[in-house]
C-alpha cells in the first residue's frame, strides 16, 4: 500500500511518482495497519461487538460491519447489528498497536485490528446466530 510522502517518510529510497507528479513511498505493513485505526464517530448509543469488544456506533456497525468479525455479517443487516452488538459493555481501552500492548494482551485482542475495545462486554448471541458460526466452523464465544 502507498501512503503519502507527507504522511510518512523513511531513508531507503522506494519513492514513486503517482499519476499527479506527487511523491509516495511503500509503508510499512505495520504503519499501513495503524493508518486503518477506526475510532468511534460520536459518543452516544455506543455499543460493542459482542465476540471481539470494538466499540463504535450503531451506526457505524450498520455501515461497516465490525472489521475484526466480518464473518458476522452485520454490514447494513440491522437485526444482525443488534443481535451481534450491545449497549452493555464497562470500561474502554484505546489499542493502536495490538501486537506491542500488554493491554490488548491481556483482553486477548492481541490479534485484532487498532481501535476502542470494552473492557468488558455482557450479552449472549442468540441460539440461531451461534448455530450458524458453528456450521461455519467459526470460534464464537462472546467476550467476557
Amino acid at each position: 500500500k502507498k501512503l503519502s510522502i507527507m504522511s510518512y517518510r523513511d531513508d531507503d529510497d522506494r519513492i514513486d511518482n503517482d499519476e499527479n507528479g506527487e511523491e509516495e513511498e511503500d509503508a510499512p505493513e505495520q504503519v499501513v495497519e495503524l493508518a486503518q485505526a477506526r475510532t468511534p464517530s460520536a459518543l452516544k448509543a455506543m455499543r460493542a461487538c459482542m465476540r471481539c469488544g470494538i466499540i463504535k456506533t450503531y451506526e457505524d456497525f450498520d455501515r461497516d460491519g465490525c472489521e475484526n468479525c466480518p464473518f458476522l455479517e452485520m454490514q447494513e443487516r440491522r437485526e444482525r447489528c443488534l443481535s451481534c452488538t450491545t449497549g452493555f459493555f464497562e470500561g474502554t481501552v484505546a489499542i493502536m498497536d495490538p501486537r506491542e500492548s500488554w493491554t490488548s494482551k491481556w483482553l486477548r485482542c492481541d490479534g485484532y485490528l487498532p481501535g476502542v475495545y470494552a473492557i468488558t462486554v455482557t450479552g449472549q448471541f442468540t441460539r440461531e446466530i451461534e448455530e450458524d458460526l458453528e456450521n461455519k466452523g467459526i470460534r464464537w464465544r462472546c467476550r467476557p
